[in-house]
Order: structure tokens, then sequence, then C-alpha cells
């Protein structure tokens, strides 16, 4: 992954944030993203995320994260969700409530 991102986060709650993302995304969960646009996003989350350093297009250093979902019944079907494009996470799975 390259270290450039489109924002980057130094703010303390930012950060926060990101971090309850992370433990709301872990590997294999069924999940509806609500993007800040509006628009949802479902799938299957590949890896669990982690929150890391990233420079901005001004050369500023930060955090931000990337999720990446694939869907169930499209083997190549792939969606890359960078972490400040998440407004909340919604569990699909039945047997265990996530966070975010």
């Amino acid at each position: 992954m390259s270290r450039q991102a489109a924002h980057v986060y130094t703010d303390p709650q930012d950060i926060q944030r990101f971090d309850a993302l992370v433990e709301a995304l872990p590997n294999g969960a069924r999940v509806r993203l609500h993007l800040v646009d509006g628009q949802p996003c479902e799938g299957v989350v590949c890896a669990r995320p982690t929150v890391q350093m990233f420079y901005d297009g001004t050369g500023k250093e930060g955090v931000n994260g990337v999720v990446e979902l694939e869907h169930l019944n499209l083997s190549d079907w792939r969606r890359r969700v960078w972490f400040d494009q998440i407004a909340s996470v919604e569990p699909l799975d039945t047997d265990a409530p996530l966070r975010a």
C-alpha cells in the first residue's frame, strides 16, 4: 500500500475513532459500511485493517486506514474504503455484534 492518503489525521479523537473501526472490522466479518456521502457499502472484511501513518498531498504526516471488502457472491468484486469515509459500521453477522 502506498504511504499517500488524500486526508490524514492527528487529532486524538480521530485516532480513537479509527481504533474503534479496527475493532469493529474483524477478519471475515459481514458488514454494511454507511459512508459519509450517505451511500452504503456491503461486504466481507478481507483482513482486519490497521491504523497506519500516511502523508497527504502537502507532505503532512498523520494517520488513516483502509478496509478491503469482498462480496460473498462475486469473487472478483473488491472495494477499498478509507476510514475517514466511514460514518458507521453495521454488522450483518447474527452471532456477534460489532462496535464502531
